[in-house]
C-alpha cells in the first residue's frame, strides 16, 4: 500500500496565488523595462475573463511579456531560488506547514501537484519538503534556456487529473493498491478529489465549500 499526501500550492499551501508575482520579482532582478509591459498582461487577463483565450495561452503570454522569449536555464535557476525563499518567509500557511510535517512522520509520500511552471515551483517544494512534484512544464531550447511556451497540458482541472495518474503509472503505483489523501481550496480541482481516497477542502472557496459540506469532507481552515 502507498499513502500518498497530495496537495494542491497556490491559496492551498499558499496564502496567495504565486504565478503573478513570480513574474514581477523575476522581470524586477532580470530585465526590470520589461514591467512597462504589464498593463499588457493585464489586458491578457481581461482577454482570459471574456474567453479569448484560455488559461494555457494566458500563461503563456505573461510568460513572453514578462520574462521574454528565452530565460537562461542558470538565471531562471537564480530567480526560482530568491523566489522560493520569500515565499517560504512570507506566503505560506503556518498550518500547512505542520500538517506536510504530520504526512510526513506518518510516512505518506508527499506530491505537490500545481498549474504553476515546474521551474519556479520546485525549490518551493524542496524547501517544503515534498518527494514529487506535478506541474506544467515548460519548452526548452537545446541550451536549456526556457521558452514561454507550455510542454504538454497546463496541470490543471482534467488535466491534472491526468497528470497525477500517469504520474502514478511511471511510478509503478497501482491505484487499487494505494491511499491518497488530497488538499485543495478550489473546485477546479474535483477531477482530482474524485480520484482522492480521502478529500479534504483547505480554506476553500465558495463553490467548494458547499460540495464539501454536502459530501461531509473534513474541512481545514488553515492560517
Amino acid at each position: 500500500m502507498t499513502d500518498i499526501a497530495l496537495y494542491d500550492m497556490d491559496r492551498t499551501i499558499t496564502k496567495r496565488a504565486t504565478y503573478t508575482p513570480f513574474l514581477v520579482h523575476a522581470a524586477w532582478r532580470h530585465q526590470k523595462w520589461r514591467l512597462l509591459l504589464f498593463p499588457a498582461a493585464l489586458v491578457s487577463i481581461l482577454a482570459y475573463a471574456i474567453g479569448l483565450v484560455d488559461r494555457a495561452k494566458l500563461k503563456e503570454i505573461n510568460h513572453a511579456l514578462l520574462l521574454g522569449p528565452q530565460l537562461p536555464a542558470e538565471t531562471a535557476a537564480r530567480l526560482s531560488e530568491s523566489y522560493a525563499g520569500r515565499v517560504l518567509a512570507e506566503n505560506v500557511f503556518v498550518q500547512a506547514a505542520a500538517q506536510i510535517a504530520i504526512d510526513r512522520s506518518e510516512g505518506r509520500r508527499l506530491v505537490l501537484a500545481t498549474a504553476s511552471y515546474a521551474f519556479y515551483v520546485d525549490p518551493i517544494a524542496q524547501r517544503l519538503g515534498f518527494d514529487d512534484v506535478i506541474a506544467t512544464r515548460s519548452v526548452r531550447d537545446d541550451g536549456g534556456a526556457i521558452l514561454p511556451r507550455i510542454d504538454g497540458e497546463n496541470c490543471y482541472g482534467d488535466a491534472k487529473r491526468r497528470m497525477v495518474e500517469r504520474w502514478m503509472a511511471e511510478q509503478g503505483i497501482d491505484a487499487g493498491d494505494s491511499h491518497i489523501r488530497f488538499y485543495s481550496d478550489s473546485s477546479s480541482d474535483m477531477p482530482v478529489f474524485d480520484l482522492s481516497d480521502e478529500p479534504i477542502a483547505t480554506n476553500p472557496a465558495h463553490k467548494l465549500r458547499r460540495i464539501a459540506e454536502k459530501a461531509g469532507w473534513k474541512i481545514k481552515a488553515w492560517a
